[in-house]
C-alpha cells in the first residue's frame, strides 16, 4: 500500500518579528519529527504561514499531491483568520485543527511579554477556529498537549479515517454480473456515489472471468496451493475443489489488478460457465485487503476495502458480514453472523480449515471449497451504507463479539457471534428503523469515532446505535436529520 503522509501547517503573522518566526519554525519542525515517531503516518512540516498567498499555495499543493492525505494546522499565536479564507475555501483534503502549544506549563519566572508573543496558541486557536466554523468546514478539532499519548492516539485515529477518504476517492469496484434479483438495499445511485465518495463502480461479464480462468496455468495454481497449505488446515480430500477455487482467485485478482480495482462483487445467480461460487477464493482475496460484497452488493464491497485500509497496518480486521439468525433466549441473546461462503479469515480465533460441502443455492455445478472457522472475541462495530434517495446514510452499531455459545458442528461456514448494543431486540428495532441493510462490514479495528470522522469528511449522514440509544430517541433524531439534510 502506498505510504500516505500528512502536512503540518502552522499559523502566524509578521507582527512579532523575524526571531519569533525562526523559533516557531524550529519548534514546528521538532514537533513534526517527534509526532511522526508516535503516529501511524509521517507528519511533514510544510510552512509557518503568514499571508493569504502562503496558505493558498500550500493548500493548492496539498490538493494535487496524491501522497498528502490531509492537513493538520496549529496556530502558535494569533493568526488573523481572514487570510485563511481563500485556502480553506479551496481545500479538498481532510483537515484537523490541532489546538495545542509548544510548552506544557506556564513558567513562573520566564513568563513575560516576549514569552507571550511566542506562546499565544490559546489566543490564536480561537481566531483560527472561528473561520472554519464560519465557512462551515468539515473538520476534526483535537485539543491537548502534543506530547501526551492520548492526544497522539486521537491524531493517529483521525489520520486513519483520513486515509479512508483517500482510498475512497480512488476506489474502483469490479462487479461480475448484477445484484441479486428483486433485492432493494443492494441497489443505489452509482452516479451520485461517484460524485460524493469517488467510487467508480462498473460491471464486467462473467464470461470475461471464465476466459481469464481458462488461461490460468497449473503452475500458478500449484504456487497458490502452497500458500493455502501454509495458512490453513486442509480438511477435505477433494483437492480438485480447492484447486478450482485457486483458479478463480488468480483470475479475479488478475482482472482487478489490471483495472486498478480494490473491491469486487458477484452473485450466485450469475455463475454462467463456472462450476463453483467463489468461496475460498473470495475469502483469501479479502485476507489480502480486497473488498467483497455478496449478491452484487457493491456498496458493502467498497466499504470493506476502505475499512480494511483504515485498520491496523493498512489491512486491518474488517470483513464482509451478514446477520443470519438470532439466539433469543432470555439473558443469552446473540446474533449469529455468517454468509454462504465468504467471510474473511482475518477475524478467525484459530487456524481456519478448508472444507468442501454442498451449496444448495445458485448455479453451482460442484461443491465449493470454503474456509470454516469461529470468529474471535472482542469489541467491534458493524456498519451499513445505504442510499436514502438524494443522500447516503452510514449506520454504525456497537457490538461485542463472543466465542459462539454453541459448536454448531453441522454448519459448514465461517461464523461470528455477538451481543448488540443496547440489547439484541432494541438494537434490531433501531437498525430496522434507520434502514440498515442485512449486509454489513464488521470491524474489530476501526472505531465508531473514525467512521463518524469519515462521514464528516465525505459529507454524508452518520447514525450511531450505542448502549444509550432508544427507539424513540432514534426516531426523533432521524426525523430532525431528515429535515436538516433536505435543507442542505
Amino acid at each position: 500500500m502506498k505510504q500516505h503522509e500528512f502536512w503540518f501547517v502552522v499559523g502566524s503573522q509578521f507582527l512579532y518579528g523575524p526571531e519569533v518566526l525562526e523559533t516557531v519554525a524550529q519548534r514546528a519542525q521538532e514537533m513534526a519529527d517527534e509526532l511522526s515517531k508516535a503516529l501511524p503516518f509521517p507528519l511533514i512540516y510544510k510552512v509557518t504561514a503568514k499571508t493569504n498567498k502562503e496558505i493558498a499555495d500550500v493548500v493548492k499543493e496539498a490538493n494535487h499531491d496524491d501522497a498528502c492525505a490531509g492537513i493538520i494546522t496549529w496556530c502558535h499565536t494569533f493568526s488573523p483568520s481572514k487570510m485563511w479564507i481563500n485556502g480553506f475555501v479551496d481545500l479538498q483534503k481532510p483537515y484537523c485543527h490541532f489546538a495545542t502549544q509548544y510548552n506544557q506549563s506556564i513558567p513562573n519566572e520566564e513568563i513575560d511579554m516576549d514569552f507571550m508573543n511566542l506562546n499565544q496558541a490559546a489566543h490564536g486557536d480561537r481566531e483560527h477556529g472561528f473561520i472554519a466554523a464560519r465557512l462551515r468546514m468539515p473538520r476534526k478539532i483535537i485539543a491537548g498537549y502534543w506530547k501526551d499519548k492520548a492526544v497522539q492516539e486521537r491524531i493517529g485515529s483521525w489520520m486513519k479515517a483520513a486515509v479512508g477518504v483517500a482510498v475512497s476517492r480512488s476506489m474502483r469496484v469490479m462487479r461480475f454480473g448484477d445484484n441479486m434479483r428483486e433485492v432493494a438495499v443492494t441497489e443505489g445511485d452509482k452516479v451520485e456515489v461517484q460524485a460524493k465518495l469517488g467510487w467508480q463502480v462498473n460491471t464486467w461479464a462473467v464470461g470475461d472471468l471464465v476466459k481469464e480462468m481458462n488461461a490460468v496455468t497449473e503452475a500458478e495454481i500449484d504456487a497458490l496451493m502452497e500458500v493455502y497449505k501454509a495458512n490453513y488446515d486442509i480438511a477435505t480430500d477433494n483437492v480438485g475443489a480447492i484447486r478450482y477455487q485457486a483458479r478463480e482467485e488468480i483470475a479475479i485478482k488478475k482482472m482487478m489488478d489490471a483495472e486498478g480495482c480494490k473491491a469486487f462483487s458477484n452473485t450466485f445467480q450469475d455463475l454462467y460457465g463456472m462450476e463453483q461460487l467463489p468461496g475460498l477464493a473470495s475469502q483469501h482475496l479479502m485476507a489480502q485487503g480486497y473488498g467483497y460484497g455478496g449478491e452484487g452488493d457493491w456498496k458493502v464491497s467498497a466499504m470493506t476495502a476502505i475499512m480494511k485500509a483504515m485498520g491496523e497496518g493498512g489491512n486491518g480486521c474488517s470483513l464482509f458480514m451478514e446477520d443470519y439468525t438470532y439466539n433469543l433466549v432470555e439473558e443469552a441473546e446473540y446474533s449469529l453472523g455468517a454468509h454462504m461462503l465468504e467471510v474473511c479469515p482475518c477475524c478467525a480465533a484459530g487456524k481456519p480449515r478448508i472444507e468442501t460441502h454442498h451449496l444448495g443455492i445458485g448455479m453451482n455445478e460442484k461443491d465449493p471449497a470454503r474456509l470454516v472457522f469461529e470468529g474471535k472475541e472482542g469489541d467491534a462495530i458493524v456498519v451499513s451504507l445505504i442510499d436514502m434517495g438524494g443522500r447516503l446514510r452510514l449506520i454504525c452499531q456497537d457490538i461485542h463479539c463472543v466465542k459462539p455459545i454453541l459448536p454448531m458442528p453441522n454448519l459448514p461456514v465461517a461464523r461470528v457471534m455477538w451481543q448488540a448494543e443496547p440489547s439484541l431486540t432494541t438494537g434490531v428495532e433501531c437498525w430496522i428503523t434507520a434502514g440498515g441493510a442485512h449486509h454489513t462490514v464488521l470491524s474489530y479495528d476501526v472505531t465508531a469515532e473514525q467512521m463518524k470522522d469519515w462521514c464528516a469528511m465525505m459529507d454524508i449522514e452518520f447514525v450511531h446505535i450505542t448502549k444509550d440509544t432508544t427507539v424513540d430517541g432514534l426516531e426523533h433524531d432521524l426525523f430532525l436529520s431528515d429535515l436538516a439534510w433536505k435543507l442542505r
